[in-house]
């Protein structure tokens, strides 16, 4: 009888995942857990399904229709199964409007969800990214109108009542400088407002609203005379004329999230805020999507690890078992162990910024979210491709046919690094943070609370000498700005790192108390990684390199 691979089956994504129900054990509130557990539970049930689903049929990108049989615009999306699940899913199970309930588990709440949830949604939660940060601008800007009249859609419970929101800023002149902005908004004679211009990329054009950037009509050039408008996109069940859409992006990954490039010829608007600054009213909502951006980072690595791990189990290579080879071991265990640093890390996040968005967070947990989030973001986008990118190694040749599903884990992962900031834009954003408001002396403190609950003194030294090593690096009086700057994604890779090192040795002490050993040994192998990522930098070696 011919030799045939077993294909990898999907364990139960909460309930065979040990970080995260060790982490609500730690953490979360008793009394609120049964309803979280039966909503992770459904969450996972529909992630199974689905994993099983992919294998028999094969996914389907969306379809545009721009013009129907009679030569009427309509510009009508079709949509993938996972796409069409998504209103009664995210409302059934709360995934929205449990970050928005008033304690301080909220968002850890929020994203645990999330988290179940976001591999098998097929990036529908790119869009509830995108109206879970519309909501916090919206209530952040304190309009009354717009929050009476889009929050009730956006963090509903039923379906039928359920709007998802768009981000429009991303316009031909570039992706994160938004400086070069030619949407204009003209005010008719009534008083209301209407937005004409093209945006580039527009992940959430299915959508009922959206929140968008544009000029006010005669306010002068530059980022300070942007204005924040918020759009509503349907009239009924048809698209408003005044919003076309050109077409679907080809793109690399993410194939299943309709992806538009738009026009805007006159499609009515409504101020967020003051006609001016708004960048600066766009930033709460950068803070929670790039949130979610680490946290679907993190549940692409665990899906891809889960799938190795399984499949090391069943694949007999050279008489025994993949899971038996010393080498094929080393590696897994190398990968799970980064992984648990990079899920420490943005789950801590998610929890801090529930804190202080339910002004219960000391100075220093704010001051250092404000820091973590941009690094958590770049540092988890990164490591979902290098993470992936292993993992289908471990399949050998299956890991590079379509036909497995595999593929598509390392194509998507590469938008984890563009997505809400790219690696460099963010380590800027991390310079600027540490540069500004004593956020990196916040962090030490924070990082040295961990610590102190882990009473590891082998962490300890190599966090503390790590931090000590970082902050010699960034000495302003003796480093010149653009040598700073060069040197900025080193310098925000070993943050990281040490946050995540002080987490892991934290949920180690809790671990070990309980007779679990299994973080404690992702601790040491995490820090034979080493934590340090900085590197001197040559202009003169960069100039020579480019030329």
């Amino acid at each position: 009888m011919a030799f045939l691979q077993d294909a990898p089956q999907l364990a139960h994504p909460y309930r065979s995942d040990r970080l995260l129900t060790a982490l609500l054990d730690r953490v979360f509130p008793s009394k609120r857990r049964a309803a979280l557990d039966a909503d992770l539970d459904a969450l996972a049930d529909y992630a199974q399904m689905t994993w099983e689903r992919s294998a028999r049929h094969a996914r389907r990108k969306p379809l545009l229709t721009q013009w129907d049989a009679w030569g009427r615009r309509v510009d009508r999306v079709e949509l993938t199964a996972a796409w069409l699940e998504g209103p009664q899913l995210t409302t059934r199970h709360a995934i929205l409007a449990a970050g928005h309930e008033s304690h301080e588990h909220a968002r850890l709440e929020e994203f645990a969800r999330a988290y179940v949830y976001h591999v098998a949604s097929e990036f529908y939660t790119c869009p509830l990214a995108m109206t879970d940060g519309a909501a916090t601008a919206i209530k952040a800007s304190g309009n009354k109108t717009l929050i009476d009249r889009a929050l009730p859609h956006f963090l509903s419970r039923d379906a039928s009542q359920f709007w998802l929101s768009g981000q429009w800023m991303t316009e031909n002149a570039g992706g994160s400088d938004v400086s070069n902005t030619e949407t204009i908004a003209r005010q008719d004679t009534d008083g209301s407002w209407r937005l004409y211009g093209r945006k580039w990329f527009s992940s959430a054009v299915v959508g009922e609203a959206a929140l968008a950037l544009a000029r006010p009509d005669g306010s002068g050039s530059g980022t300070a005379t942007l204005a924040l408008f918020y759009v509503e996109t349907m009239n009924g069940e048809d698209r408003k004329p005044e919003l076309i859409i050109d077409r679907l992006k080809d793109k690399l990954g993410t194939h299943e999230l309709p992806t538009a490039e738009i026009h805007l010829e006159g499609l009515p608007a409504w101020p967020v805020g003051e006609l001016a600054h708004g960048v600066r009213q766009v930033a709460p909502m950068l803070n929670i999507t790039r949130t979610w951006n680490a946290i679907g980072a993190v549940a692409s690595m665990a899906r891809a690890i889960a799938l190795a791990r399984d499949y090391a189990m069943r694949r007999q290579a050279f008489g025994r078992p993949l899971i038996e080879q010393p080498l094929h071991a080393q590696t897994l265990a190398d990968m799970q162990a980064e992984f648990e640093g990079a899920f420490a890390l943005a789950f801590e996040v998610a929890y801090l910024l529930g804190r202080v968005e339910q002004n219960v967070a000391t100075l220093q947990e704010t001051a250092s979210l404000r820091l973590l989030t941009p690094l958590v973001k770049l540092w988890t986008g990164k490591m979902a491709v290098s993470l992936c990118s292993e993992a289908l190694e471990c399949f050998g040749g299956a890991g590079y046919v379509e036909d497995t599903g595999l593929p598509q884990l390392l194509r998507d992962a590469q938008v984890y690094a563009i997505w809400e900031g790219t690696t460099n834009v963010l380590s800027l954003d991390s310079l600027r943070a540490l540069c500004g408001n004593n956020s990196f002396t916040a962090l030490r403190k924070v990082i040295g609370g961990w610590l102190n609950h882990a009473h590891n003194q082998q962490a300890a030294f190599a966090v503390h000498a790590a931090l000590d090593a970082a902050a010699m690096h960034m000495d302003t009086q003796k480093v010149e700005r653009h040598v700073l700057e060069a040197g900025a994604r080193g310098i925000a890779i070993t943050l990281a790192r040490c946050a995540a090192a002080g987490l892991l040795a934290r949920q180690a002490a809790w671990a070990s108390s309980r007779a679990d050993e299994r973080p404690a040994a992702a601790l040491r192998r995490f820090l034979g990684h080493g934590l340090l990522r900085l590197s001197d930098i040559s202009g003169e070696d960069t100039r020579l390199l480019l030329e």
